[in-house]
């Protein structure tokens, strides 16, 4: 995890397929709370958000990314797990260059020790609030 007091660079990703959005599940156990967020990671110094993005979607889930476009920065300024959290993040449309993961109903990502689950969610149950996403800005994105 990462210092309460820092500011945290990271990338996400955007993937679409039709009326269905890749987007991993979390939970605050402080918040008793389930949220989804798309997938990414921290950019390294000296590394740029698009080498990054390519990076965490090569670790996380062997995966490779093609019609990679840059969407915009958002600003999170959030409480996790009773801590608060300060993220800026580069946000890139993208696409799967394997049809195999579209096929899939659930990945799992593996994050350093971690591993946890991603879905393929449907667009308007993130939209109406029906399914709580974080940073709530993603949402934008999400619009036809």
């Amino acid at each position: 995890m990462h210092k309460s007091n820092k500011i945290r660079f990271l990338v996400l990703g955007l993937i679409r397929d039709g009326n269905r959005t890749l987007l991993a599940k979390g939970y605050d156990p402080v918040k008793q709370q389930t949220f989804y967020r798309a997938l990414g990671g921290g950019v390294d110094f000296g590394e740029t958000s698009y080498d990054a993005l390519k990076r965490e979607f090569q670790e996380e889930l062997q995966a490779e990314l093609t019609n990679i476009k840059y969407l915009g920065c958002l600003e999170n300024l959030f409480t996790y797990n009773g801590q608060p959290g300060h993220e800026i993040v580069q946000l890139y449309q993208c696409d799967f260059a394997d049809p195999k993961f579209y096929q899939l109903e659930q990945l799992e990502v593996i994050e350093a020790e971690d591993k946890h689950l991603a879905f393929w969610l449907d667009i308007e149950d993130c939209k109406s609030g029906k399914l709580r996403i974080v940073p709530e800005q993603f949402l934008e994105y999400l619009i036809d």
